[in-house]
Formats: C-alpha cells, structure tokens, sequence
C-alpha cells in the first residue's frame, strides 16, 4: 500500500515538509477554496499539484470533490451541479491524479459530540457520546418529531444530561456538531438546519439511494474517459442521525453502490472507522468481496459502545482487527499484481489523537494533529513490515 497522508493545503499547519518528514510518499488533499458546486480550474489544480511535487511528494487521492445538496436531491440547480462536477473530473484527470473520494451524505458530512475527549492517558481523541446527541437533536435544535425516533429511556437519559450541562457546554455541543457541516458553521442556523434537514428526511432512504444511483450514471462514464477512479466515502457515522436516511452504511449499501454502476472506475473509500463503527460489519470480509474496486482506504481504530457511542481509539487498540485487515489488504494488491494491474491501494492513517503541546493549539483540525498522526502511521507502518516480513 501507498502510505499518503491528509493535507489542508497551504494553510495547513502540518506542512508538505513535515510529510516528507512523517515518511509517507503521497499526499491526500482538496482544492477547499473552491465552493461547492463550482468547477476545479485546470490552472489551480496544477498549481497544488506542483507544490506537492515541489517537495518530492506525489498528489495519490483528491479527498473530496464535494457533492451539492441540490445533486443528493435532484433539484434546484442540480443539473448545472453536474455538468460542473463532470468538469472537475475530466480537469483532474487531465492533471493526472487518478483517484477521487467524495460522499453521499445528507447534511452532515461526518458528527462528533466531543473534539476533545480526554484519554485515560490525557491526549485527547473524538467522540459521538449519542446521549450528547439526542439531547441537541431533541431539546436543543427542537428537530419536530426527533423524540420519536429514540427509545423512550434514551430521550430521558438525554434530558438528564442537557439538565447537568452549563450554557457553555451547551454551545460547545452545538459547535461540535455544526463542525460536520459543509462549509462554516455561519452557513446554518437552527432553522436552515431543520429545513434542510425536512428536504432529506422527505426524500428517505430509497429516495436518497435513487438519486445516488443517477449520480453515478452521469459520472462514472466521465471519470471512466478521465482516467479517474471513483470511490466513495462511507457514512460516519453509519447510522441515521437527525432522522436522515443514510446509504452507504453497511456492506449491503456498498454491494448495491457497485452494482448499480459495474465500472471498475465506480468503486469505494474503505473507512475502516466509518464501517467500523458498526459490529456487523466484517471489514475483512468486504476487503475480499469489494477488494478489486477499493480504491482508497483509510485505517482508523475505534471502541464501540452498546448504546451507539464510540470513540477513537489507538490505531492497534480498537475493536476492528488492524492486523487482518492490513493482509487482507495484502492480499488484495498481490491479485491486482497477478491480473497485471498497477494500480495500489493509497492509505492514510485516519485521524489522530492530539498529543503533547498540540492539544489546545490554534488551528490544528480536530483529529488532524502531526503528532498523533504520525504515531497512526508508525504504528500502522510496523502491522505493515510484519505482515510483509511474514509472508517472505
């Protein structure tokens, strides 16, 4: 596997050269300037894609081309949304970066309920604490109905905690959450997240499921004649929150995704953390099922709850088997070597603990440190030179 690692371009305060220094060779990164919905300038793609070359580094995977709300549901400006999404596709393809993730979620692009959760040891991880969460979705964004979609002891659980909150707390909640919002959190207020919401949640699963499906068959042919692979990110978490309906959740939801368009070009983002989070998911299974169309995977550990919370372990000290899925992963590049394709599976250590004089720091993103990251990818670097030691 490519060992890359995630990049937030130049105002990122881990640099291109602390990559160099952390030992990957790829670099994972999006042209977040660009709003959603408008078309990646071939001269700004080549622009970022020469800076990470700059410094001995090679641009492996475009995480995201985000997706427009009006695409998820099939109205508005929706189709203009496309032709420019087809546009950004060919640009990169034309600039040579082979693969693109992106997701289908509704809303909320990805929802934790603390950004700072303090370990045992006192480095700090994320966390989805889901009686935090009822109790914004249910008392503090007031969603109609939210109450229904709970256990009658959860809702209660849930007041009892907002009860022991301060103000403060309260707003940090808030804040937490509006973080997985595309865009800033200036974009949404309580009633443009409801209304928003009421859109997807009237659109429902097989609703949502139906308009990802045509978005695949207006872009995979694109990307097939760009050159460029598709996979896509799961849900994180994978389960409803806020009543929405979620589709690629469950090895089911991948299985449907990559039928409905059978393109080697349409393929998946293996989220080990996103999948993860949920028991009945048998992550190596999938890597055997789906392997030849992984195009991207992302190791990430967590520690499930029987409630539904869970929070970010150590990379090795989680409940999904990092160790299986790194040779099934193995595996998979050595079938793709015997079919005589080239291609490798790009990785990235996904997500960090923040470590040392990171924590608190200005402007490191939440799961985002250099320190945590990079005892991720020793950690994953070591799985890696003991499985591939084994096989000799």
């Amino acid at each position: 596997m490519q060992q890359t690692w995630r990049w937030f371009g130049p105002d990122d305060p881990v640099t291109l050269k602390n990559i160099v220094q952390a030992g990957a060779s790829g670099v994972v990164t999006a042209l977040h300037q660009i709003a959603t919905g408008e078309v990646w300038p071939v001269q700004n793609i080549l622009e970022r894609k020469a800076a990470i070359e700059a410094a001995g580094l090679e641009w492996s995977v475009v995480e995201s081309v985000p997706v427009h709300n009006d695409i998820k549901t099939r109205s508005g400006d929706y189709l203009s949304h496309i032709e420019n999404y087809r546009a950004s596709i060919r640009n990169l393809g034309a600039a040579g970066i082979p693969v693109v993730c992106y997701n289908f979620m509704s809303v909320v692009d990805w929802t934790r309920t603390n950004l700072r959760y303090e370990l045992p040891n006192a480095a700090q991880a994320l966390r989805f604490e889901m009686a935090d969460f009822v109790a914004y979705d249910v008392f503090l964004l007031q969603r109609p109905h939210a109450d229904k979609d709970y256990d009658p002891q959860v809702v209660q659980a849930a007041k009892k905690r907002l009860e022991a909150m301060s103000g403060e707390e309260q707003t940090e909640l808030e804040d937490n959450i509006i973080a997985g919002l595309p865009g800033s959190q200036d974009s949404y207020g309580r009633a443009g997240i409801r209304a928003t919401m009421a859109q997807f949640i009237d659109l429902g699963t097989e609703g949502l499921r139906r308009n990802l499906f045509a978005f695949l068959a207006d872009i995979i042919p694109v990307a097939e004649e760009a050159g460029v692979r598709m996979c896509i990110h799961p849900d994180d978490p994978p389960f409803s929150l806020f009543g929405l309906p979620r589709v690629v959740s469950t090895a089911a939801d991948a299985r449907a995704l990559l039928d409905a368009v059978q393109s080697p070009n349409n393929g998946i983002t293996l989220c080990a953390g996103s999948f993860g989070a949920r028991s009945d998911n048998d992550l190596i299974a999938m890597v055997r099922d789906f392997g030849p169309r992984i195009h991207f995977v992302h190791l990430r550990n967590i520690r499930r709850e029987a409630d539904g919370s869970f929070y970010e372990s150590g990379h090795l000290e989680g409940d999904n088997d990092m160790v299986g899925l790194v040779s099934a992963l193995f595996d998979e590049e050595k079938r793709r070597a015997a079919e005589g394709r080239s291609d490798r599976i790009p990785m990235r250590p996904d997500h960090g603990h923040a470590l040392g004089d990171e924590i608190g720091r200005p402007g490191v993103n939440p799961g985002y440190s250099f320190a945590g990251r990079l005892k991720g990818l020793a950690e994953l670097r070591g799985v890696m030179h003991a499985v591939e030691s084994l096989r000799r």
